[in-house]
């Protein structure tokens, strides 16, 4: 129930989402039943609305797998610091693992959630999935009775991920330093990588954070 609860915010936004996936595969010409199969197996969000494309160009696996890669590859960084440890079973464990998601990430490594139990863990990642799941099953099988375009459904990831990293910022209000280190890396990344976004602004954030975490132990050391 716990779970359920901080579930709810976050619910909110992934239900039309979920939507907007289901209605993607439907009206690319895809039977209903390949958005509960792309949204229970696959589960990577973004990458799911560019699989449909993908799909519907019998793109070769090997190049869909490299675009998955590249899509994805920020859920390395998050398994740095995703709270894995606590959370008990081999089965339970793989589960986590795959249902690591932007949302259950930022959910889960929040200060609030540091006494959060392997059970809370996993139910809060699951009920992630079942919004997801219902709302492309939902898009799917009702795509004809939604309009071409809702005003602001393109924009909910962006509102939702705006207030992930507001909510985070503001728990951290003495690390003001890490979230400037991120906004300089991605707007680098965004300035001579741009068409590698997400893979070089992580791996700028992650240089900068080593290197200052070394200059802050050399600090100490010599204090």
């Amino acid at each position: 129930m716990a779970a359920l609860k901080d579930s709810t915010s976050v619910g909110l936004a992934l239900l039309p989402l979920g939507l907007a996936l289901g209605v993607v595969i439907t009206r690319a010409g895809l039977p209903w039943w390949c958005a509960p199969l792309f949204a229970a197996v696959v589960y990577a969000g973004s990458f799911e609305f560019l699989l449909v494309g993908l799909t519907v160009a019998a793109t070769p696996l090997a190049t869909i797998a490299l675009t998955a890669f590249l899509v994805n590859v920020r859920h390395v960084f998050y398994a740095l610091s995703f709270p894995l440890h606590r959370v008990r079973g081999r089965l339970a464990k793989g589960y986590s693992t795959f249902a690591l998601t932007d949302e259950a990430y930022a959910m889960t490594t929040g200060g609030q959630a540091q006494s959060w139990s392997s059970a809370r863990i996993l139910s809060l990642q699951g009920i992630f999935q079942l919004y997801w799941v219902g709302g492309a099953t939902t898009g799917a099988l009702l795509g004809s009775l939604i309009p071409d375009r809702i005003t602001g459904l393109d924009f909910a990831m962006t509102a939702l991920f705006a207030i992930l990293a507001t909510d985070a910022v503001a728990e951290r209000r003495n690390d003001l330093p890490t979230p400037v280190l991120a906004l300089f890396s991605a707007l680098a990344a965004r300035l001579f990588f741009p068409g590698q976004l997400l893979l070089v602004a992580f791996s700028l954030f992650t240089a900068a954070l080593l290197a200052r975490h070394l200059a802050t132990g050399k600090r100490s050391h010599h204090a």
